[in-house]
């Protein structure tokens, strides 16, 4: 089973960060490449503890739906998302938050399963782990430019 492990600084208070990481908004932000909407659940502000949501997505050219839920909920340090329904057959998605002076470092560990035995270990393998490497790079990449800048605050203005 693949695990994407991802370290990201960024120059903001850690209740920020964690607050972002769970926004609906800034989700939506870093996945444009997909098309990706909120389509059922919590489909915008931030998400709490037991929170669903379902996502609408295009990947590999193929529209799919894929619901997680908040399993894990300890503010501002970690939570995580499980999906309940979806492609993979399995993922947990662990976003976890540490202070460090005037930056807080977020660490993502993302876990999944792929359907199909080994033909999914090898679809892993040659594809879908860079694939979501990459998909959570992005996604970090727009958290920290907002966290870095004044659009938290209008992200965050109604929480």
């Amino acid at each position: 089973m693949p695990v994407i492990e991802l370290v990201t600084p960024i120059h903001a208070p850690i209740e920020r960060c964690f607050d972002l990481a769970r926004s609906v908004e800034v989700h939506l932000a870093g996945a444009g490449e997909t098309g990706e909407r909120a389509v059922a659940g919590v489909v915008r502000g931030l998400l709490g503890p037991g929170d669903e949501v379902t996502w609408r997505a295009r990947h590999f050219g193929v529209w799919q739906l894929l619901t997680s839920r908040i399993t894990v909920f300890e503010r501002p340090r970690r939570f995580r998302d499980s999906m309940t329904r979806g492609a993979f057959a399995r993922f947990d998605h662990d976003h976890l938050f540490e202070a460090d002076a005037d930056r807080t470092i977020m660490r993502d560990r993302f876990d999944f399963t792929s359907p199909l035995g080994p033909l999914g270990r090898l679809a892993d393998a040659l594809v879908l782990t860079r694939y979501m490497r990459g998909f959570l790079v992005e996604r970090n990449r727009m958290l920290r430019e907002i966290a870095e800048s004044d659009r938290w605050s209008e992200l965050l203005a109604n929480r």
